[in-house]
């Protein structure tokens, strides 16, 4: 056992395949990756840190070629929420969270005039675990068909707000980026706010943290099913992208068990045990490859998303659409939303 892992160690460095490979939609966890391997910052990416009582806000910026090569991600701001107590149905933490997303979405989109804004939820409403887009878009305050009615340009306690569940290309038949490209070409938005769900490499990121993104998405890719994106170069507009990880693979997922195992039985194992040590010092790229190939000729490579998803889902689609609704039309606060839109 030891000198086949340790074979296989030395195959997986020789290859250099397990950097930046392990799946995740999370800008912050790409950096995690990073600094685990090169022990130092990313060159080309700034971040910065904010940590409250419940909510630890991480900013992450790519701002020259450079840092997007490394990160394998566009140029533009990712903003991170994480909050371990989401999982959990608490109405004030999510009234909480709410405004502090709002306040990071009010940063990242000129509201100082009138908008008119567009947002897609993106995913499978039949899905649960997929469904997170489908859901914030009906709990917004959509008013397009207002300003409509009434013949307005403008209105001060309201933005001209129109919301979209394109649905995915195995219902429709059509590629999603072409539904929102005709739309964005007819309606004509200020800006695309675009909701999906993402992936994970690390379990305990699953469902307890919202990534913001100025950068644009792709829709599919929590299950790493890649489509057309949806950016400013497609879509011509900017694209601000929201997004939570509700899905890990099974190999990221027996990984973190596995790391589990070998934390407890270091524990128990003779002092200087060269045999844990090893365990102990791999990377976690390396186990996770390790343990994708093993799981790969069964295809037992599946996704994995906790039992409680259809009440997680439902609570995060409520903390999204409160942040987009209070965030968007500045006439409304969080007692209007959770008064009239629930």
């Amino acid at each position: 056992m030891r000198i086949y892992l340790i074979q296989w160690i030395l195959i997986l460095r020789l290859r250099g395949e397990y950097m930046f490979q392990v799946r995740t939609d999370l800008a912050l966890e790409v950096r995690e990756l990073y600094q685990e391997e090169k022990q130092q910052e990313i060159p080309g990416v700034a971040v910065d840190q904010e940590s409250l009582e419940n909510v630890t806000i991480t900013r992450v910026e790519v701002f020259n070629d450079e840092g997007e090569k490394l990160m394998g991600k566009a140029k533009g701001k990712y903003i991170t929420l994480e909050c371990v107590a989401l999982r959990r149905p608490d109405a004030d933490l999510k009234d909480e969270v709410s405004q502090i997303l709002a306040k990071e979405l009010r940063n990242v989109i000129d509201i100082d005039k009138p908008l008119k804004v567009l947002v897609v939820g993106l995913g499978n409403v039949h899905v649960t675990p997929d469904a997170l887009g489908p859901e914030v878009v009906s709990k917004l305050f959509v008013t397009r068909h207002l300003f409509k009615l009434y013949n307005k340009e403008s209105d001060e306690a309201l933005a001209e707000l129109s919301a979209i569940a394109p649905g995915v290309m195995g219902t429709t038949g059509i590629e999603t980026g072409e539904i929102i490209k005709g739309i964005v070409e007819n309606v004509k938005p200020d800006v695309v706010v675009a909701v999906d769900a993402l992936a994970s490499r690390k379990m305990e990121r699953v469902n307890t943290t919202i990534q913001l993104s100025t950068t644009g998405i792709h829709p599919g890719s929590g299950v790493g099913n890649k489509r057309q994106a949806l950016d400013e170069k497609t879509l011509g507009i900017p694209v601000i992208a929201i997004g939570v990880p509700t899905v890990v693979d099974a190999a990221t997922l027996t990984n973190d068990t596995i790391q589990l195992v070998i934390g407890a039985f270091s524990k128990q194992a003779k002092t200087g045990s060269q045999f844990y040590n090893m365990l102990q010092e791999l990377k976690e790229e390396e186990k996770y490859h390790m343990i994708k190939e093993v799981l790969e000729p069964y295809s037992a490579n599946v996704m994995v998303t906790p039992k409680e998803v259809d009440e997680i889902i439902l609570n995060l689609s409520h903390i999204i659409a409160n942040a987009i609704n209070i965030a968007l039309h500045p006439g409304i606060d969080l007692k209007d939303v959770n008064r009239y839109l629930h």
